[in-house]
């Protein structure tokens, strides 16, 4: 019992009744509570959400520029050469006689011209 009262004791706190007036503490706390947040918010900022949202663009963009006898490489790992594009799908050639059809969103990397034959 003694192992858990100090073990207790070390993550919570007492808390005691104060008579005096608090208020400047209040203050202090309560502006330093604001500082620590506008620190973590800026902190998700530039740790989270940027860079997710310069992936995003990169790959709307890779998305937005394939055409047709591009050699890409899709999400599940095959790779192949672009004979067909829509709106949202794309027509893979993987080896001689033999397409795929997948969604445009499936393409995860273009790689460069040759690429395929020297595999």
């Amino acid at each position: 019992m003694q192992l858990f009262d100090l073990i207790s004791s070390f993550f919570i706190s007492n808390a005691y009744a104060d008579t005096s007036t608090a208020t400047a503490g209040q203050q202090q706390s309560s502006m330093s509570f604001v500082i620590m947040m506008g620190v973590l918010i800026f902190f998700m900022y530039f740790v989270m959400w940027r860079p997710q949202s310069r992936r995003a663009k990169e790959q709307k963009n890779l998305l937005n520029s394939l055409t047709k006898g591009d050699e890409v490489v899709t999400s599940g790992g095959m790779l192949g050469t672009i004979t067909k594009i829509t709106d949202s799908y794309v027509v893979l050639m993987l080896a001689e006689n033999v397409e795929i059809t997948l969604q445009k969103s499936s393409v995860v990397s273009a790689l460069p011209k040759g690429t395929l034959k020297t595999i």
